[in-house]
């Protein structure tokens, strides 16, 4: 794909311009709310805190540099995406929500509607938790506040996520690419002057500029193989059978099933992420606790999940790798694929349909994904590696850059998507 000549194509089609100055006029509104502060924040206790505490920093970086500044946006689009996980969940546990997610076009603007719901509670509570967690004596970012004063950062908190939803799901229906994943997008990419600036002011102190070379090194290979794996597809031929209605011939065609490297994008690092988040959380709130067992517990956890630390990313490692495997059985079943092509007329030459093809397409995506698998868990553990390799901090990590490079190529994919429909829809008029 040649992003230049694909943009300079949107750009001259009327239409696809204007979805693009709608694409990028939202994700400005969604920056100026990234920059209205919520009420009663103690900024320096704010600044002093993000400043010693590495997983917090973590986060930031997923809200685009508002969680630091405690903003409206401070929680992102983090509920929604929880939201949209465990529908996903369900709809594999509840026979009812898994038969109205196969409903086609209205199925979905179903389980789009009861994600939405579910988005609301799950900001509420997340904001509580925020708010309890940076009000406790130990942070002490809420120095005098009150019960109501509480209620209104809280609504203020959930209000701002469901904006940013809003934001999102209006940029996916009438602008161009995945709402959702741009502003994701546009909040890392902000990041990245910051961490060019400390980067330059941590190699301008010395005089050795090897670190910085094998920093940029890594970064440009990481790239590339991002790329590579994202587009990397096994393709299975399939072949269709020729059938007989009438005086007509049906099937006789043959096509294939692509399987990719990476099935689970990157949904199983968000998953490790969430659960790696947990204990630091709880510990975090224990820590200014009245008991001394709590606090000696809240402690060890708090070393134990230090970001810093080999333990936190072994463990990382591992959940990345189990929800790869995870999250690809449940985006693509061999059962239901091998069920489909059955009553299709379709099998896999070679290879007898039922049974059979279960078992080869198991077999084949159990090896493609131990490869997608350990990528991924490399790629979440990478900033470690080069930080104690070159003691420069990434800019932007390994699961940032995952996420940029996939969206980038992903809204490729919907630009030229959308030049072909255009162009097809003009031949139709014709």
């Amino acid at each position: 794909m040649n992003f230049l000549n694909i943009f300079s194509r949107v750009w001259k089609a009327k239409d696809l311009r204007k979805k693009l100055f709608l694409t990028l006029f939202l994700l400005v509104v969604f920056r100026i709310i990234a920059h209205i502060p919520v009420p009663g924040v103690d900024k320096t206790s704010l600044k002093s805190f993000f400043s010693t505490n590495q997983f917090f920093g973590l986060l930031d970086i997923f809200s685009g540099g508002s969680l630091s500044r405690f903003t409206l946006a401070s929680m992102g689009v983090n509920p929604y995406i929880n939201a949209s996980i465990i529908i996903q969940l369900l709809s594999m546990i509840i026979p009812q929500l898994e038969q109205v997610s196969k409903d086609g076009e209205r199925g979905r603007q179903k389980i789009n509607q009861y994600t939405r719901y579910l988005t609301i509670p799950l900001a509420a509570i997340q904001a509580f938790g925020l708010v309890m967690l940076f009000k406790s004596p130990s942070i002490g970012i809420f120095p005098n506040l009150t019960a109501w004063g509480m209620v209104q950062i809280i609504v203020a908190l959930t209000g701002g996520a469901i904006l940013l939803m809003w934001i999102g799901e209006l940029i996916t229906e009438s602008g161009i690419g995945n709402g959702i994943s741009l502003i994701i997008f546009s909040g890392i990419v902000t990041q990245i002057p910051s961490g060019l600036s400390a980067v330059w002011i941590n190699v301008s102190s010395g005089s050795d500029f090897i670190p910085l070379l094998i920093f940029a090194a890594v970064s440009i290979v990481s790239i590339m193989l991002v790329v590579i794996v994202n587009e990397g597809t096994r393709r299975i031929p399939v072949t269709y059978a020729k059938r007989i209605r009438g005086n007509r011939m049906y099937g006789g065609a043959n096509t294939h099933i692509p399987l990719k490297v990476n099935t689970a994008g990157v949904i199983p690092i968000i998953f490790a992420l969430s659960i790696m988040s947990f204990p630091t959380l709880i510990a975090n709130f224990l820590t200014s606790a009245k008991s001394t067992v709590l606090q000696n517990i809240a402690h060890f956890f708090v070393k134990v999940f230090d970001p810093q630390s080999v333990v936190y990313y072994g463990i990382y490692f591992v959940l990345v790798i189990g929800f790869t495997y995870f999250y690809t059985l449940v985006a693509f079943n061999p059962n239901d694929v091998a069920d489909n092509l059955k009553k299709q007329g379709g099998f896999i030459p070679g290879i007898r349909p039922g049974d059979a093809t279960v078992s080869y397409l198991t077999r084949i995506l159990n090896r493609i994904t131990l490869a997608g698998a350990f990528f991924l868990g490399l790629i979440a553990v990478l900033p470690f590696f080069i930080q104690q390799f070159t003691n420069i901090k990434m800019i932007i990590g390994g699961t940032s850059l995952l996420i940029v490079v996939s969206v980038i190529l992903e809204t490729m994919r919907q630009m030229e998507a959308q030049l072909i429909m255009r162009d097809y829809e003009q031949f139709i008029e014709r």
